[in-house]
């Protein structure tokens, strides 16, 4: 008879027999399973294939465009260039008709004018020759020239100065992340990294002149950006090319703004104090 015997009464004939102390004791450990191996995302993972219709020669086509949410921000550089995890985001912002040859960023692209479309037509469509991309990803150097099609293009259709300006401020972030990208075990490594810092310098200096000429004759926002923005990024290049007091002047009008945002407010404090810490140096 077990210490348990007479719960068959209880109608639990079934624990009569359990061991006491069987519950407490530690069990086996079993092995441990692997978990499975998750892939790690690649720039390709983040890409897809998104159907255009060109409105200057009404052909549709595809381009590659970086999916929505997929690509995480990690940061901004002093003059707002994003990094973005695994992807450059910015090579995909040129989007270029395969059949016609007209180029623009993915904000203006829908938006150009009849006499404009003629213009791209008889200036680039009839000596243009498509290059098709050569792996699933645009490389630095296809996205350069597909920046340097779209500027082709902004020029040739006389856009506002707001918009060539943007161009080359865009096109300098992205050549700013080739030269980041190079291989530092390169044998012309040094020479090929000065060539891209001085490509950088003569595109942001296009795009400061042309964001000066804009403030002056067009109305924000401009390019999706309010006039705080605009003034920041013009107050950013002026230090770069050593124009300190056009940049204190207007980093000093947007922190008395009432306008601008406490983001462009912040930012403008700390270029405040890049610009004190090099002014210090200069002593």
């Amino acid at each position: 008879m077990g210490i348990l015997s007479g719960l068959e009464g209880f109608g639990l004939g079934g624990l009569e027999n359990i061991d006491i102390f069987g519950s407490d004791k530690k069990e086996e450990k079993k092995p441990e399973q692997k978990a499975e191996a998750v892939p790690e995302l690649t720039e390709s993972d983040l890409i897809f294939a998104k159907n255009f219709k060109c409105p200057c020669c009404d052909k549709e086509f595809k381009s590659k465009t970086v999916k929505i949410g997929k690509a995480k921000l990690i940061g901004t550089d002093l003059d707002l260039r994003p990094k973005y995890e695994i992807v450059d985001s910015l090579k995909y912002d040129v989007i270029l008709c395969p059949h016609c040859g007209y180029a623009a960023m993915a904000r203006f692209f829908q938006y150009i004018t009849g006499p404009q479309a003629k213009l791209v037509r008889v200036n680039i469509s009839q000596a243009f020759k498509n290059v098709e991309p050569k792996g699933d990803i645009y490389t630095y150097e296809e996205a350069i020239e597909r920046y340097k099609l779209a500027l082709a293009n902004a020029i040739v259709k006389r856009a506002k100065s707001s918009e060539k300006a943007y161009l080359c401020l865009k096109l300098a972030w992205v050549i700013r992340g080739s030269g980041e990208a190079l291989d530092e075990k390169l044998p012309d490594f040094d020479a090929r990294l000065k060539q891209c810092k001085a490509e950088e310098d003569e595109l942001l200096k296009n795009a400061l002149d042309g964001f000066l000429a804009a403030r002056q004759s067009e109305t924000f926002p401009m390019c999706g950006m309010d006039e705080s923005t605009v003034d920041y990024l013009i107050a950013v290049l002026s230090m770069r090319f050593g124009q300190m007091e056009v940049a204190a002047k207007l980093v000093s009008g947007i922190l008395t703004s009432p306008n601008a945002n406490k983001r462009m407010k912040d930012k403008a404090r700390t270029l405040k104090e890049v610009m004190v810490e090099q002014l210090r140096g200069k002593k």
